[in-house]
């Protein structure tokens, strides 16, 4: 019968059943909890993770092949090392060149390829409910391979990063899946393309967890792992298994080096947020620029060219100048060189909008910046026993610590890229430090700020929802107050009218031995063309949203919000029937309002 009906007997319908809804949404009893969906996401990014290894082999092939065409004017695939050319003055020439193929790629391809690639991805899962474009698949390290193997001062990891994501992302839309888990396989296909790269698996999931999934539970954890553990497997078959920047093995550091860690830490970290504003500043420049964005890679690579025809090191990846500078193998002179030549030749190329990543530039400024950080504690204050080595290692990881704020991924990639476990408790120490000044000093990071700009609010701290952990008895009101399916309109009236104030918005129905069968609200009863004689329980005509006592607050959200509406009959857990009281959206707002003012009085 039509709800709407104005027939005498109209039935009052309690609450759509929306189950084939919440069976699509995949909506469990526990919001973190591991069940047979997080086994089918687990496998599919174990796929996801598989195929980002090839991806992240094509691209390091690209990128070699392209560095050899342009530097050296022959076909290798190997990566190559632009500064090692006999070009001359022409060398500038050759990252212009580069610089325009990228600006009309971005233009007449996908604007989505400038940029490092991290905060696009951000913006995607926040805003458009993670889905990147196809064209990003191929356009991102194409577009990357390009403006890196023509002498851009950028890592590969970032666009490899961008493009396993986009491979993730592709995953999710062409099957079935909801945009959370949607989600979980574009920071998979992100966290295996930086495996790819630099097999450091563990770095690679806590990066997904501290600058993509803004969250923390095993339902996207898992799936993460999983496609790291698929990526960092193949990768040894394909590429080998040994430390990506390879140093002599480090002693343990005494504890008055350690005590410098800390000062060094917050020194790189001061220059962490000054090189995050530089770059915006930088950014800000271009944008005022009286020239369309399209030209805006090839000014910026005109100074590319001229700092890498007077430092050539600064031209291409670089990885080997990290290596060099862990490994002791450079003077103060030539640290301070090549990290302020790199610095000015990275900031600028990135503000134009070309496309790059971040975290290989970073550690080349910070391993240069630590270096020589530790060569003047060596010489000031040898008694500390800090190695210059060592405080290399340190700023290279707290540099990345302080402009990202990505505190755990810096620590841990550290490790798994060198292979110094004596390291551990030093990095920790030193990239705490840079994290603390960075908050101090920084709102947004490098790698939050451009999509702060445009309104997207990042989250910043992870928690457990306090609302799954907060039980439905401790917050509902526990009476066994219910209007019986027997009584007729015209008594539910005349009580309410003897109620005056006291009464409640809506009441559960119960049959005669308590059970709840229906929800009636003083809205229904306003309805036209009730019949005043009509028993209630002919007015209900499916089968009421109830919540037992024992459940989650979490949980009568979701059954709220599933069925649209407002209160939910408190039934006993035992038989699932029992009316033992109420639960209303005034319910739940008053345990958030008792968290909030909790927290307030901490001062949090």
């Amino acid at each position: 019968m039509n709800p709407s009906s104005n027939s005498p007997h109209s039935p009052v319908p309690v609450s759509p059943s929306l189950e084939p809804l919440a069976r699509t949404a995949h909506i469990g009893n526990d919001p973190g909890g591991v069940g047979t969906r997080t086994l089918y996401m687990l496998l599919l990014a174990g796929l996801v993770g598989v195929a980002a290894v090839p991806v992240a082999k094509v691209l390091l092939l690209l990128i070699g092949l392209i560095t050899h065409l342009s530097f050296q004017g022959r076909w290798d695939w190997t990566m190559g090392v632009p500064g090692h050319n006999h070009l001359g003055a022409w060398v500038i020439a050759v990252p212009v060149l580069g610089s325009v193929i990228v600006g009309i790629m971005a233009r007449y391809g996908s604007p989505a390829i400038r940029g490092h690639g991290i905060p696009e991805a951000m913006e995607q899962i926040l805003l458009n409910r993670s889905r990147i474009s196809a064209r990003v698949l191929w356009l991102k390290p194409l577009s990357a391979a390009i403006s890196i193997g023509t002498g851009g001062p950028f890592g590969a990891e970032g666009p490899i990063i961008a493009t396993g994501g986009a491979l993730g992302s592709l995953f999710g839309q062409w099957l079935h899946i909801t945009p959370d888990e949607r989600k979980t396989l574009l920071a998979a296909g992100a966290a295996a393309g930086m495996t790819a790269v630099f097999g450091t698996p563990v770095a690679a999931v806590l990066l997904a967890v501290e600058l993509l999934l803004f969250e923390f539970r095993p339902a996207s954890l898992l799936p993460v792992i999983g496609a790291c553990a698929a990526a960092a497997a193949l990768r040894v078959v394909l590429l080998g298994n040994h430390p990506f920047f390879a140093m002599p093995a480090l002693a343990w550091p005494q504890p008055g080096a350690l005590l410098a860690t800390v000062l060094l830490g917050a020194l790189v970290g001061l220059v962490a947020v000054g090189v995050t504003r530089a770059l915006y500043a930088i950014e800000d420049a271009f944008e005022h620029l009286p020239v369309h964005w399209m030209w805006w890679p090839a000014l910026g690579a005109v100074a590319v060219g001229l700092i890498g025809w007077w430092q050539p090191r600064t031209l291409g990846v670089g990885y080997d100048n990290i290596t060099a500078a862990l490994g002791g193998s450079l003077g103060v002179g030539a640290l301070l060189m090549l990290g302020a030549a790199k610095l000015v030749s990275w900031a600028i190329a990135l503000g134009s909008g070309t496309s790059g990543g971040t975290l290989a530039p970073l550690m080349t400024v910070g391993a240069c910046l630590g270096a020589v950080l530790g060569y003047g504690v060596a010489a000031a204050f040898p008694g500390l026993g800090l190695d210059p080595r060592m405080a290399a290692l340190i700023g290279m990881a707290a540099m990345f610590a302080g402009a990202s704020r990505a505190l755990f991924t810096s620590v841990v990639f550290a490790l798994e890229a060198t292979w110094q476990t004596s390291g551990l408790l030093a990095l920790m120490i030193g990239c705490a430090s840079a994290y603390m000044v960075s908050g101090l000093l920084m709102r947004e990071t490098i790698m939050t700020e451009k999509i702060a700009r445009r309104g997207v609010r990042v989250p910043s701290a992870y928690q457990a929802d306090p609302f799954a952990q907060a039980r439905v008895a401790d917050h509902a009101s526990m009476q066994a107050l219910g209007l019986r399916a027997s009584q007729t309109v015209e008594q539910l009236r005349a009580w309410l009218q003897q109620q005056g104030s006291a009464a409640h918005q809506g009441y559960a129905l119960v049959d005669e031995a308590g059970r709840v069968v229906g929800v009636f609200t003083r809205r229904d009863l306003a309805r036209q063309g009730l019949d005043a004689q009509a028993p209630l329980a002919s007015l209900t005509t499916r089968e009421p949203v109830v919540v037992r006592a024992e459940q989650s607050l979490h949980e009568a959200l979701n059954l709220m919000t599933l069925h649209g509406v407002g209160r939910l009959p408190v039934v006993d857990d035992a038989d699932g029937v029992t009316l033992r009281g109420m639960l209303t959206r005034s319910d739940v707002l008053g345990a958030w309002r008792q968290r909030a003012l909790h927290a307030t009085r901490l001062g949090h």
